[in-house]
């Protein structure tokens, strides 16, 4: 199904594939859950999934983050519901009380008398609310996996940890932390079509043609020679010509990973007031060559396999859930920058507004584009998908490969190479690079 150039479409529409993925993919891969910021006290929870398992991230009484499936090992009912909320010292399931520590060992049962001369013990783990199998966090973001596996979290990520420490490194403190709601969108389409759309250069002036048309237009109409300003900046950047794409970079690396250049400037130290506040915030912190470093690094869409997509410059993190073979849920949350100016939080805001929110003039081309996407697949009109662009001309880099070309595939191509990896049946972690 996985050749050097194309994929067969049943990688996208049949429901056994699908199947086979929960298993292997996300049944092996370490996925993000939630961010540390989300959960700051003991007893602060937030469920959060992996594959088709809900589970629950805490922080216990040993001030360490914990991931435990949501399920009471008496009838099986959920411990709590979808959200986050606070519990004082222990889990109390809601249907018949049992109790249970917040890292998962058993407290306590009602009418403990009746289970006397039964096999119930509760320092039996299978009386336990259970532990995911591995645990980690990188500077407050937190993975989990279902796998006990011997592959360190940081190794996994690799080239793309770059975009968590960028994220980070853009606060003055080296901190960052969740903040405002949380925008939630159906995708009426299969997980993957979301990734490999994430460094797809070729499409950003097709599919957003009419948002770019409206934001231009506008412009013209009520303040032509001025500069635009950012929130239609952000809009009509992706109709910039084929020229501008082909030069961006477009990195790829192991595990499925990678990232790409960004496309909007979020405006120069010396001209926009709040990038100019936040270099000075952050060099007064750091020192000048640092700050001037740390901000240099413009990043666009990172592509966390398996998780989602960071994207530094604005303070995102898009978490890429799949539910069915044709139905995806995309939560997109925005940190705050600890320590830097309001105003950088507040356009972080504003491009989450603009950019991402299921009412905005944006996202709404993507999905409907993935739909037709799904719907076309279904179709006898041919097997295969292309991903020719480029193809055998990428260059090998340290962990991964650059494309020659900014509208390369490789990032797709790169992505399947993990697929593969992970779905050959006794395959063992995510395969190299295209």
């Amino acid at each position: 199904m996985v050749k050097p150039d194309k994929v067969h479409r049943a990688v996208y529409v049949d429901p056994g594939i699908f199947d086979l993925e929960m298993e292997r993919i996300y049944g092996r891969l370490w996925v993000y859950v939630g961010h540390e910021s989300q959960i700051p006290q003991t007893g602060d929870y937030l469920t959060s999934r992996i594959g088709r398992q809900d589970v629950i991230l805490v922080r216990a009484a040993d001030g360490k983050p914990h991931v435990l499936y949501n399920r009471c090992p008496h009838k099986g009912a959920q411990i709590v519901p979808p959200g986050g909320g606070h519990v004082d010292r222990h889990f109390r399931c809601p249907y018949h009380a049992w109790t249970f520590r917040l890292h998962g060992p058993m407290l306590s049962a009602p009418l403990r008398a009746g289970y006397e001369g039964t096999a119930f013990d509760p320092a039996d783990e299978a009386f336990w609310l259970r532990r995911v199998a591995r645990v980690a966090s990188y500077r407050g973001f937190v993975f989990a996996s279902l796998s006990a596996g011997d592959d360190d979290l940081v190794d996994f990520l690799g080239g793309a940890k770059a975009a968590i420490d960028n994220l980070c490194d853009r606060s003055p403190v080296g901190e960052v932390e969740v903040a405002g709601g949380v925008f939630r969108v159906w995708q009426n389409s299969n997980w993957k079509i979301f990734y490999e759309n994430l460094h797809d250069t070729m499409h950003a002036a097709v599919t957003h043609e009419s948002s770019v048309v409206a934001a231009r237009d506008e412009y013209e109409a009520s303040m032509a020679g001025q500069d635009m300003p950012f929130v239609l900046h952000i809009m009509a950047g992706n109709g910039e010509p084929y020229q501008f794409w082909e030069k961006l970079a477009v990195h790829a690396f192991d595990h499925g990973h990678g990232y790409m250049e960004g496309i909007f400037d979020p405006g120069g130290t010396d001209r926009d007031p709040t990038s100019r506040a936040h270099h000075e915030s952050l060099a007064a912190a750091v020192g000048e060559a640092r700050a001037r470093e740390i901000l240099g690094m413009n990043l666009h869409n990172t592509i966390i396999y398996g998780s989602g997509s960071p994207h530094t410059v604005f303070q995102q993190f898009r978490v890429i859930r799949p539910v069915a073979v044709d139905r995806t849920m995309v939560e997109i949350v925005t940190f705050r920058l600890k320590g830097a100016p309001e105003a950088v939080f507040e356009r972080a805001v504003t491009y989450a507004n603009t950019i991402n929110s299921p009412s905005s003039n944006v996202m709404p081309d993507d999905v409907e584009l993935y739909t037709r996407v799904q719907k076309g697949n279904r179709l006898d009109g041919g097997d295969w998908v292309s991903m020719h662009r480029y193809c055998g001309t990428d260059r090998d880099i340290p962990g991964g490969k650059v494309a020659v070309n900014g509208t390369s595939e490789l990032p797709i191509r790169n992505q399947f190479v993990a697929w593969k990896a992970l779905m050959t049946e006794g395959g063992a972690g995510c395969g190299g690079t295209a």
